[in-house]
C-alpha cells in the first residue's frame, strides 16, 4: 500500500484548474460538432452547447462530482481497494472517447488519403465516432477501461496508463498539425505533404508511447500493489 496525498482537503486553486479541463472533455465530446469547429470555426451550436456543458460542469463542480474537483481527494493510497464512484466513471469515459476515437480517425484519415489522395476526415466522423465511442462505452460497462473500474484498487498502474494516452495523442495530433501548416508554407506537393504529416503523427506518437510505457514521462510512473508485484 502506498500513500499518494498528503493532504486532507483540495485547494481551491486545485480544483479551480481541474473544472476547465472537464468543460473541455464534454464540450469536444459529440464529435461531429467538433469536426465542424475545426473545420469551419464556431457558430451557434457551438455557443449553445458550451454554455450548457460549463452550467453543468459548474454545478457538479461546486458539488464536489467531479475529479480533481472534490472538495478532499478520493483516492488517497495506492493499491486500496475502494468503490469507483460514478461521476468518476462518467468523466473518464468521455475522457477516454476523447483521446481515443479522434486519435484514431485522424490517423485513418490520414492513412487513406496517403493511399487514394483523397480525405475523407468528415466521412469518417459521420461513418465511426459515434460506433468507436460506443466500444470505449462498452469497455467501461465490462470494467476493462482504466480508471472508470468498479474499484479503484488498481488506480496506481490505471492513472498511468491514462497519461500514456494524454501523452502519445496530444502530441501526435499537434506534429500532423504542425507539418501541414511547415508543409504549406513550403509549399510541398499534397501527396508529399500528405505522407510527411503522416510520419510526423506516427513517428512522434511511437516515441511518446514508449517514453510513456518506460515511465519517462510525468504521471506515468506505474505503482503495483506488493500482492500483485509478488504473485
Amino acid at each position: 500500500m502506498k500513500k499518494v496525498v498528503e493532504r486532507e482537503r483540495n485547494k481551491i486553486y486545485y480544483r479551480g484548474l481541474h473544472l476547465p479541463v472537464w468543460i473541455w472533455v464534454f464540450f469536444v465530446l459529440p464529435g461531429r460538432l467538433t469536426h465542424d469547429l475545426y473545420s469551419h470555426g464556431p457558430d451557434r451550436r457551438h455557443g449553445i452547447w458550451l454554455l450548457l456543458v460549463t452550467v453543468g460542469c459548474v454545478w457538479r463542480g461546486i458539488a464536489g462530482r467531479l475529479p480533481g474537483v472534490e472538495t478532499q481527494p478520493y483516492v488517497t493510497h495506492f493499491g486500496v481497494h475502494q468503490p469507483n464512484l460514478w461521476y468518476r466513471v462518467v468523466c473518464y469515459t468521455a475522457a477516454w472517447i476523447d483521446l481515443l476515437v479522434p486519435f484514431t480517425l485522424n490517423f485513418l484519415g490520414l492513412v487513406l488519403a496517403a493511399i487514394s489522395g483523397r480525405w475523407m476526415l468528415r466521412e469518417l466522423y459521420t461513418w465511426l465516432y459515434y460506433p468507436l465511442a460506443l466500444a470505449v462505452v462498452l469497455a467501461a460497462v465490462l470494467d476493462i477501461l482504466p480508471r472508470t473500474r468498479r474499484s479503484t484498487q488498481g488506480e496506481g498502474s490505471e492513472r498511468a496508463w491514462f497519461y500514456v494516452a494524454i501523452w502519445t495523442v496530444v502530441p501526435a495530433q499537434l506534429a500532423g498539425w504542425a507539418m501541414w501548416r511547415m508543409g504549406r508554407h513550403f509549399a510541398f506537393p499534397g501527396q508529399q505533404l500528405t505522407l510527411a504529416r503522416l510520419s510526423a503523427f506516427v513517428l512522434v506518437a511511437a516515441c511518446f508511447f514508449s517514453l510513456g510505457v518506460w515511465g519517462r514521462l510525468g504521471r506515468t510512473s506505474r505503482y503495483q500493489p506488493l500482492e500483485e508485484t509478488l504473485g
